[in-house]
């Protein structure tokens, strides 16, 4: 079952179809730049899909961060083959940044993945060079751990986020 989390601010849901387009512009754009980007229309399919699918799969996957109604984003906890371990992982839409969204929406989906789904430990895996988002990892708890697996490919740090005692 995919779970909707609220925090004060935003609603975190379920992908529909209607969020799309907003994905589709956002993976197509130079804001990709530090996931490989910008990429094409049929990367952003197959990421849209894979980040839906794993709910069914795996028991987590992508939630649309939603403000009002309207898409500003996504979070997601993600596994599978593409990272060596669940991933807490995080981006804002244009326009949606510098109102601590992201942290709202991160801190939400950490907790979740720490309590209903039970997991011990997270990483996000962060390029080196995205330094806002390096700063909301350790703001989220983040600590680089450098002997954690990478996803094949790709030159990041991972920050290792670890359940209270």
């Amino acid at each position: 079952m995919i779970p909707t989390l609220t925090t004060a601010r935003l609603t975190l849901r379920a992908p529909v179809m209607a969020d799309f387009p907003a994905y589709r512009e956002f993976v197509t754009s130079d804001r990709t730049r530090f996931m490989g980007g910008p990429h094409g229309a049929a990367t952003a399919w197959n990421w849209f899909c894979n980040d839906s699918a794993q709910w069914s799969l795996l028991d987590m996957g992508a939630l649309i961060i939603t403000l009002e109604g309207h898409p500003i984003g996504q979070v997601a906890v993600c596994h599978g083959p593409i990272f060596p371990e669940p991933e807490l992982g995080w981006f804002l839409f244009a326009g949606s940044e510098g109102h601590g969204y992201a942290f709202e929406a991160a801190t939400a989906m950490r907790d979740w993945a720490f309590g209903p789904r039970g997991l011990p430990t997270l990483v996000s895996y962060v390029h080196a060079d995205n330094l806002a988002s390096a700063r909301l990892a350790r703001r989220i708890g983040g600590v680089i751990d450098p002997k954690a697996d990478t996803p094949a490919g790709m030159t990041t740090d991972a920050y290792r986020h670890r359940r209270a005692a």
